[in-house]
């Protein structure tokens, strides 16, 4: 059954988030916003970006910034993942969508993965 309510919107997706953050570094953390870098510093001295999750006025935002530096990541995501992308990295939601929600941590996990095998992520 699908909820308007965002809090738990945002709970769900922040959850499909952590799981994947061992190691990482979370910079923010509270009812609105997830955020997680990694210990990987950039030549501009700032740690790379892996992902967020935002709570905004009409919908979450789920930040995946791997798909954006490795597009074939995307290669095998569903269409209905497809239409709820804003941009090359973001995912937008407005209800719980269990199957969605599954396949996005399966994203999630091989973005992870991607990170490791480029050595950003130990």
């Amino acid at each position: 059954m699908a909820t308007t309510d965002l809090t738990t919107v945002y709970a769900a997706l922040r959850q499909i988030l952590a799981r994947h953050t061992d190691g990482l570094l979370v910079q923010h953390d509270d009812d609105t916003q997830f955020y997680v870098d990694t210990h990987h510093v950039q030549p501009n001295k700032k740690p790379l970006f892996f992902g967020a999750v935002q709570r905004k006025k009409a919908m979450v935002a789920f930040h995946l910034m791997p798909v954006y530096l490795q597009p074939a990541l995307l290669a095998s995501i569903s269409p209905a993942l497809t239409a709820r992308m804003q941009g090359k990295s973001c995912f937008n939601f407005k209800t719980l969508e269990p199957a969605l929600f599954e396949e996005l941590d399966r994203l999630t996990q091989s973005a992870r993965a991607s990170y490791r095998a480029q050595g950003f992520v130990d």
